[in-house]
């Protein structure tokens, strides 16, 4: 077969083209072999790599971020030779000042504690203080010069450094703060190198407000180089469900409305506002939690299998979820408020701003049809802990008469104690043909003792590092999340929709129970998991 070039004719919008195909040669036993027209591969991150903590002295960068990244460094996924961390915000302290703030939160794990003192101090050395203000050049001209003079000093080639900015800071500076590091902190150019990043929620308060927030981050980085960070995405637990529904036969058949009744995702504190009653007021417990945590999550557990575990595949599949959830319905709403919540000085007279909610969103899809997703979250409950659980139908032509003690269940906890466990109806021991219900339990705590479980944000951070997306939340699907919320988030704001009260301590308002009950949830009696013990 002679060399030839292959053409196809193809129709690209309304007109015909020719396109022309790679060319075709012979190897020795006369079989063609097309060669690779594939673009070569990128260049290798091998620059120096500057992380920059905007908002370096308030309460998130130093009980997350700086902890975070004190954990990469100390497992060696930061490497002391190529890493530098500054520290920006508007206080006047000193370098030192800065790391005498963030050492007692440097907490060693059961696991470090050997070495963790000297592991503390070559860190902290690692960082070098800014001070400037979130809207002026003078302070990111001073952040740019020494982030470039670091470069130099690590002799990074130009163009070939990595730059990441973590915006520990409120949403309202995010404009100012992302075209001041536009303007004056970029990389200079594309030699391997890159600028990220990394915003934190709430990303807006309603899907107005979002789209705005991000217009004007988009006017200025394209969107691969936005992180829309949500820790609850980091969760070990989290992490594992698409394994858990996708590498196990016998999950594939049964995830699906034949099979499942209800699916809850709760998430309970057994505190409330804590003197930051005035903050929160501002949002609420569905802007606040459901619409990031609780819906991403949601979407874990209903989307459809991606193609691939590329990034943009998953959240792909997780866009179709948002984009097949009804619009809420009032009668499936519960809002509540605790006693003692307008208590707080910081918090406005007659607020109605819900510290509860359970809701219950339909999915209009082949798979989810008619299964209520009960979304429901609170502060000031009987407990605290984050679980996902997954009803199971009755068992068709119950021949034990055992359907009163409950139908099978697959819990999963997310916090505290993480575990993954199979509530299953068993013959009791004993002479007797008796049922009670127990379960199949995997309780990290035991299964896995000698393993550090990371915490959400060191994941997040390094997978940042990685320039993997997978677990941030992209445009399309931000605006997916407050087309479903908006109308109620305004319903509540205009106080058409009232928050019941309930006892601090309680289970939230009765009305939720009863919502529950309603759509066909059925509470087990006389079961409680108790987790392992060591």
């Amino acid at each position: 077969m002679k060399s030839a070039v292959c053409d196809i004719v193809h129709k690209m919008s309304d007109k015909w083209c020719l396109e022309e195909r790679a060319p075709v040669v012979e190897d020795s036993a006369g079989d063609p072999i097309v060669k690779d027209t594939q673009p070569p591969p990128p260049v290798s991150e091998d620059g120096c790599l500057s992380i920059v903590v905007l908002g370096a002295s308030g309460d998130l960068a130093k009980k997350k971020t700086f902890p975070a990244l004190f954990n990469l460094y100390r497992q060696g996924f930061l490497q002391s030779h190529e890493v530098y961390i500054f520290g920006y915000a508007r206080t006047k302290i000193s370098d030192d000042d800065l790391r005498d703030r963030i050492r007692g939160y440097l907490t060693p794990n059961k696991n470090t504690a050997e070495g963790h003192t000297e592991d503390v101090s070559k860190f902290l050395q690692l960082i070098k203080y800014v001070c400037g203000s979130y809207d002026a050049a003078e302070g990111f001209q001073c952040l740019d010069k020494e982030i470039s003079e670091h470069e130099i000093s690590r002799n990074s080639i130009e163009g070939s450094s990595r730059r990441l900015f973590y915006l520990a800071l409120p949403p309202s500076v995010y404009p100012p703060v992302c075209k001041m590091i536009k303007t004056y902190c970029m990389n200079k150019s594309d030699l391997g190198g890159w600028t990220r990043i990394v915003v934190e929620k709430p990303f807006g308060r309603d899907l107005e407000s979002a789209e705005h927030l991000s217009n004007q981050i988009g006017e200025l980085f394209e969107e691969p180089q936005i992180y829309r960070i949500d820790h609850y995405l980091g969760k070990e637990l989290v992490q594992n469900l698409l394994v858990l529904r996708f590498a196990n036969r016998f999950f594939l058949p049964s995830w699906n409305r034949d099979n499942i009744s209800s699916v809850q995702i709760v998430f309970r504190e057994d505190f409330g506002t804590e003197g930051r009653g005035g903050y929160f007021d501002q949002y609420g417990i569905i802007r606040d939690i459901i619409q990031n945590h609780l819906l991403q999550v949601l979407c874990l557990v209903a989307m459809e299998k991606p193609i691939s575990l590329k990034p943009e595949h998953i959240r792909d599949e997780k866009v179709k979820v948002l984009q097949s959830v009804a619009p809420l319905n009032d009668e499936e709403v519960v809002l509540g408020q605790y006693d003692g919540y307008l208590d707080d000085p910081t918090v406005p007279a007659g607020s109605n701003t819900p510290t509860f909610a359970t809701m219950v969103l339909r999915i209009h899809n082949e798979r989810w049809e008619g299964v209520p997703f009960v979304l429901k979250a609170g502060k000031a409950l009987e407990s605290r802990k984050a679980e996902i659980r997954i009803q199971f139908k009755e068992v068709p032509g119950d021949i034990f008469k055992c359907q009163k003690q409950g139908r099978n269940e697959f819990v999963i906890r997310l916090q505290p104690s993480e575990a993954m466990y199979m509530k299953l109806t068993v013959k009791k021991p004993g002479l007797e043909m008796s049922t009670a219900q127990s379960e199949l339990d995997l309780s990290y705590g035991q299964r896995y003792q000698d393993v550090t479980i990371p915490e959400a944000y060191e994941r997040l951070i390094l997978d940042t590092i990685r320039g993997d997306q997978q677990h941030f939340v992209r445009r399309d699907e931000l605006k997916a999340a407050w087309e479903i919320f908006t109308p109620l988030l305004h319903r509540i704001d205009k106080s058409e929709l009232k928050s019941v009260s309930y006892k601090p301590g309680s289970r939230g308002p009765e009305e939720a129970d009863e919502l529950l009950k309603k759509v066909g949830y059925v509470q087990t009696h006389g079961y409680t998991w108790i987790p392992p013990t060591l």
